[in-house]
């Protein structure tokens, strides 16, 4: 009896304790659960949303570059297009001889009245008395026509100084004063043969002072004395290349110099091969291979020496300067790291001044209208440059405050996420 009543009162007590304790259970270890799953969710909502707006950003700074990229196309495509036109200005105003002077100071010595004729330029040649050139002058002036048929001067083409012409009296100076008075009074002859007859040699080898053109200046009492120079047009290696289009002087084609950003120094008014006018007569032909003065004669001795408008100009353009430089008012760059500093010698044989009107164009005042009208292109050109750069400006700025405020999401959301791994790092090792 005593038993199952000490039953009785323990299994009572037993629910009553097992009861309260299994709901305290339920309580404490559900609601964490419920809480951590409403964590989760929100989470999970939270990291959406970022990689939505991460998105939206990396979609949008694309665009901008996109159109960044579209703008500096445009911008270079423009830039080509005015370089091309710029081209062709100086190509046309070479051919019309716009490259003169007028704006850069005279010299003290320099007589603006004065222009350089091609009989000023026979007296100074005359001048140089015992000189080759001299005698060859001094046969011409007494025979004239006949001295071309002898067999001593047949192949002789003349003189360098004779053989060009300049539209500027000043650039004549220059390039002159560049080439030197040896090389200003070279003969020139069509071919080796015509040069070896200009001096003959006895059986010792020695000169023969009574042939060739030793003894034609003993005969006309002007003895010639030392060294002269003589160039044969069929050994120089001429000019491989297209020339101008349409021009009657059959200008070289030779590419512009560029600055390292892209463009045409300032002030570059041309090559100087291209600033000699050649007579009609020796353009075509004067060679075996058919080539004319300018690609052999001229392009030999001046090569791609540029002309620009002041020294300044001339300075800024040294990194594209590779055979030479002249300036109006004076500078001399002779060879990539070369330089004539002083004041300019005065050379006394100098190119003559080509004669004005008689020598342009055929259609020169057409050339002039182009000219003004490719102008009028370039300005155009330069305003939609002008625009597209403005866009440019304008894109990179957005650009620029875009990527800051994608930066800064990439911060916040970096700093979200660690806090969110703490958490559920914490949550892990709560016990249930």
């Amino acid at each position: 009896m005593f038993q199952p009543n000490n039953q009785l009162t323990i299994h009572p007590k037993a629910l009553s304790i097992q009861d309260p304790s299994g709901l305290m259970h339920v309580d404490q270890n559900d609601s964490p659960v419920i809480a951590r799953d409403d964590m989760q969710n929100g989470g999970f909502a939270k990291a959406e949303s970022i990689v939505c707006n991460s998105k939206k950003l990396q979609d949008d700074l694309q665009m901008l570059g996109l159109k960044i990229q579209q703008h500096e196309n445009n911008i270079k495509f423009l830039k080509n297009q005015k370089n091309n036109l710029d081209d062709c200005i100086l190509d046309m105003q070479v051919i019309l001889g716009k490259y003169h002077s007028s704006s850069v100071p005279m010299t003290e010595n320099e007589d603006p009245s004065h222009i350089q004729s091609e009989e000023e330029t026979i007296e100074q040649i005359l001048r140089h008395e015992k000189s080759a050139a001299a005698i060859l002058c001094q046969l011409k002036t007494r025979h004239g026509s006949q001295a071309s048929h002898l067999s001593l001067t047949k192949d002789v083409l003349g003189i360098v100084a004779t053989l060009g012409k300049v539209d500027d009296d000043n650039l004549g100076r220059l390039l002159s004063e560049y080439l030197g008075i040896d090389t200003m009074l070279a003969i020139v002859c069509k071919n080796y043969e015509g040069a070896k007859a200009l001096e003959l040699y006895d059986t010792e080898c020695c000169i023969n002072k009574s042939s060739g053109l030793h003894g034609l200046g003993a005969s006309i009492g002007r003895p010639l004395d030392g060294r002269f120079r003589v160039i044969c047009l069929e050994s120089l290696r001429p000019y491989v290349g297209e020339f101008l289009a349409n021009d009657p002087q059959k200008r070289l084609d030779l590419l512009k110099p560029r600055l390292p950003s892209g463009e045409c120094p300032s002030g570059f008014l041309g090559f100087a091969v291209n600033m000699i006018h050649v007579d009609s007569a020796n353009l075509f032909c004067l060679t075996a291979s058919g080539h004319g003065l300018r690609e052999t004669l001229f392009y030999t001795l001046f090569s791609r020496l540029q002309v620009y408008k002041t020294r300044a100009d001339m300075q800024l353009a040294l990194p594209c300067i590779s055979d030479g430089a002249l300036s109006l008012d004076g500078g001399m760059v002779r060879a990539t790291g070369v330089f004539s500093f002083g004041n300019r010698e005065d050379v006394d044989v100098r190119f003559p001044k080509s004669s004005g009107m008689s020598n342009l164009p055929v259609n020169y005042f057409e050339t002039e209208n182009k000219i003004r009208e490719t102008k009028w292109k370039k300005e155009r050109l330069l305003e939609d440059i002008q625009r597209e750069q403005a866009l440019l400006d304008h894109t990179k700025f957005n650009f620029g405050i875009k990527k800051q405020e994608f930066v800064k999401f990439l911060a916040e959301s970096s700093s979200y996420m660690t806090q969110h791994q703490i958490q559920a790092a914490r949550d892990r090792l709560t016990p249930r």
